[in-house]
């Protein structure tokens, strides 16, 4: 079993992946493993809301922005991993899916886990990020000057 601790800055990137995923899509990819693995539910998932907070310019004084609905769950793999999901929205199939994903990032599976299904959420999230970029550009204005008129 591989340890969590060795694995912080790859796994703050993973379930930021599983987070942002659309509705359905770890599901739809980890179904493409084959079987899931055995699990028992440390914390079944269960839909709540938390207080997002803000700053202004980032370094302003912090400030309750909203609230916002999520789901989070906690399940162990009968190797004894623990797998966690905190994602937005009221989805507890995404949840699930998510922590199982999170469990077996942290096995011997890592690596067949990684090429399943991590790597075609990074290609799709690259994707969407490049045309939200590509649509920006489409509106920028560049404002050229040639003669400014000041004498």
């Amino acid at each position: 079993m591989i340890r969590t601790e060795d694995q912080t800055p790859d796994r703050r990137a993973w379930m930021g992946l599983l987070a942002k995923a659309p509705a359905g899509r770890v599901a739809a990819l980890l179904d493409g493993l084959g079987a899931r693995p055995d699990f028992a539910w440390l914390r079944a998932p269960e839909v709540g809301s938390v207080m997002l907070r803000g700053r202004i310019g980032g370094s302003g004084a912090p400030f309750n922005a909203g609230e916002m609905t999520v789901t989070r769950c906690a399940l162990r793999l009968a190797d004894g991993t623990a797998g966690h999901a905190w994602i937005g929205g009221r989805r507890k199939a995404d949840a699930e899916a998510a922590a199982l994903v999170d469990a077996m990032m942290m096995t011997e599976q890592a690596e067949r886990t990684r090429a399943a299904v991590l790597a075609p959420l990074e290609t799709e999230a690259e994707a969407r990020r490049s045309a939200r970029a590509e649509k920006a550009a489409a509106t920028r204005v560049d404002f050229f000057t040639l003669q400014r008129g000041d004498d």
